[in-house]
């Protein structure tokens, strides 16, 4: 028997049949599904190799893969940027992978921000998630003693999701903590006041 992430588990086994359920959908491979996800993260144009491998080290701690350098295509003087010139890192998660990344950010990095509310409940339109996080010391795999430059993460969460209702609805049976919304808040408020 083959290794399941619990997060994949859940999903299989509570998420795709409450889905099929609340959608009406006929075949199961209607039901959305996540792709991938993926981790991006700029450099300094004036970051030496250390920070470079710094930067690259600690995308492979939170990922559990090692990440691409990105490279610029052309010298831009204003931003004192030489061609070929090294200006970020990504890295693109599938699989278990990404099971365990998003199941580490929805129960452990992200409730360990402080004053976190939620997360805004907005996709992109096409049923895709994308996450920013400003600081990533939040991950547990990040020793805090070792960062020397706190960097921030941009998170894309790639989903076969037709319409953003459908990605959402996804997600926060994954345990996604969105936000409420004000619109939604709006009508308990005003039956408590009465």
């Amino acid at each position: 028997m083959s290794y399941v992430p619990s997060l994949k588990k859940t999903y299989q086994e509570q998420v795709a049949p409450a889905l099929v359920k609340s959608r009406g959908y006929k075949n199961k491979h209607q039901v959305p599904q996540l792709v991938r996800v993926v981790i991006n993260t700029g450099i300094d144009a004036e970051a030496d190799k250390n920070q470079i491998a710094d930067v690259q080290r600690d995308i492979t701690l939170i990922a559990g893969q090692k990440p691409v350098l990105a490279r610029s295509r052309k010298a831009i003087s204003n931003f004192k940027l030489k061609e070929n010139q090294v200006v970020g890192c990504h890295v693109t998660l599938r699989g278990n992978a990404m099971w365990e990344f998003l199941y580490r950010l929805i129960a452990v990095a992200l409730p360990t921000i402080r004053d976190f509310r939620g997360i805004s409940p907005k996709l992109d339109g096409q049923g895709n998630y994308n996450l920013g996080v400003t600081d990533f010391t939040i991950f547990p795999e990040i020793t805090v003693e070792n960062v020397k430059k706190s960097l921030g993460l941009d998170i894309a969460i790639v989903t076969t999701a037709t319409s953003d209702d459908e990605g959402r609805e996804l997600l926060k049976l994954l345990g996604m903590p969105f936000r409420r919304s004000e619109s939604a808040a709006a009508p308990k408020a005003q039956t408590t006041a009465a």
